[in-house]
């Protein structure tokens, strides 16, 4: 099956409409809507918006009508949208293009904020409400429950999902904020999970995960009380040296994987057999470092058969070396998809984007994703047709 896709949000294709939008993908050389399912907050400015041009989504729900009995204590919050319009509905119902479902797994704060036992806590016993953690139990029952529900409600061709694993510290969290510098070796430090669920699953590894813990929460400490800030190049260093010397840290990374990867593998059980379910290891860059987040590339690809990686890089040159590098990872696992952002701040023109297509299908990457279409100023959505050969409505070079 075709996968030439474009990221979309149920609010864009309820203002415009179903079948204007499909006929606006098809023109320029789509095959899929790939159409958040669920999704968090945020603050969008929306270049062809009708009804106005800045965007406030409601934080952390789901954009189809959910069945509560598939999940546990965790269960999804209904977007106001679902009660007046079903996108996946009317989509799936019109036939015109596949629809792939794209979920935002376990990066929710009012889900957080009503479940604090079930977060991500670091080493001082802090929740991070916007990241549930994928140790806990009920945690794991809600994703997997939230990929069956929509593979078997609706003839979706697949799943997308986001955020399966350990979101990194510095997330963009609403006015995150911090009166001194920061650097790579604390964000690591602070971003690691401590919480219950992740202590005792390490444990049963034979990882002396109270002992990290301590550690970590006394090197924070005495960083946070000191007079020094580290330079980026040497928090770096620090960070690989710890890396390197501390076998207990490298052992609860590795943990830390095999938590995500046995998520994934419990969701594609669960999900129907014939939908595909992709993985989005991480919108870090460059994809190589998923690994902090507990996304092992190799290990995903054999789990589920498919990784959709984010080739957010700023020119075809850099594409073509995240490309390379994800290859020499995967080591022949599994199949490759690639998401481009065809504006800013990677691309400044049709040529360099078409250039970045090439690249990707030059290497085997023929199912190719754009992102998004709420977020594409006219003459960006034109580069994309110009780059898979369609038309180019709305915009010029």
């Amino acid at each position: 099956m075709s996968y030439k896709a474009i990221y979309s949000y149920a609010w864009d294709l309820a203002e415009t409409g179903v079948a204007e939008a499909t006929r606006t993908f098809r023109g320029l050389g789509l095959d899929t809507v790939t159409l958040a399912g669920s999704y968090h907050a945020g603050k969008f400015l929306r270049p062809h918006g009708k009804t106005g041009k800045v965007y406030f989504p409601e934080d952390g729900t789901v954009y189809f009508n959910a069945d509560p009995d598939l999940y546990g204590a965790i269960k999804p919050v209904a977007n106001s949208l679902v009660a007046e319009r079903d996108l996946f509905r009317e989509l799936t119902d019109q036939g015109e293009m596949a629809v792939n479902a794209w979920l935002v797994l376990l990066h929710n704060t009012p889900l957080g904020m009503a479940h604090p036992e079930a977060v991500v806590r670091n080493a001082f016993g802090d929740p991070y409400f916007y990241n549930l953690c994928p140790s806990a139990p009920e945690v794991r029952r809600y994703a997997v429950g939230l990929a069956r529900d929509v593979t078997e409600n609706y003839p979706v061709s697949g799943v997308s999902m986001e955020s399966p694993g350990f979101t990194p510290y510095a997330h963009g969290y609403h006015h995150e904020f911090a009166l001194m510098n920061s650097n790579a070796w604390l964000e690591n430090l602070l971003g690691l999970c401590f919480c219950d669920h992740c202590v005792s699953g390490a444990e049963a590894k034979g990882i002396d995960a109270r002992r990290l813990k301590a550690r970590v929460a006394e090197d924070i400490t005495g960083y946070l009380e000191s007079d020094l800030d580290y330079p980026d190049d040497m928090a770096e260093a620090f960070w690989r040296a710890d890396l390197v010397e501390n076998a207990d840290l490298r052992r609860y990374l590795d943990y830390r994987s095999s938590v995500v990867t046995s998520l994934v593998a419990d969701i594609r059980a669960a999900v129907r057999p014939d939908a595909t379910v992709a993985v989005i290891p991480s919108v870090a860059r460059p994809t190589a470092g998923c690994w902090y987040e507990g996304s092992d590339l190799q290990a995903l690809a054999r789990t589920t058969g498919l990784v959709e990686a984010c080739f957010y890089e700023a020119g075809p040159e850099r594409v073509k070396a995240d490309l390379f590098d994800i290859q020499r990872r995967l080591k022949g696992e599994g199949k490759l998809r690639g998401i481009l952002r065809p504006a800013h701040p990677d691309f400044d023109s049709p040529a360099a984007l078409k250039a970045a297509v090439e690249a990707l299908q030059a290497g085997g990457v023929e199912e190719i994703a754009f992102y998004n279409w709420g977020h594409l100023r006219p003459r960006n959505l034109a580069w994309i047709g110009k780059a898979l050969g369609g038309t180019t409505p709305g915009g010029s070079a």
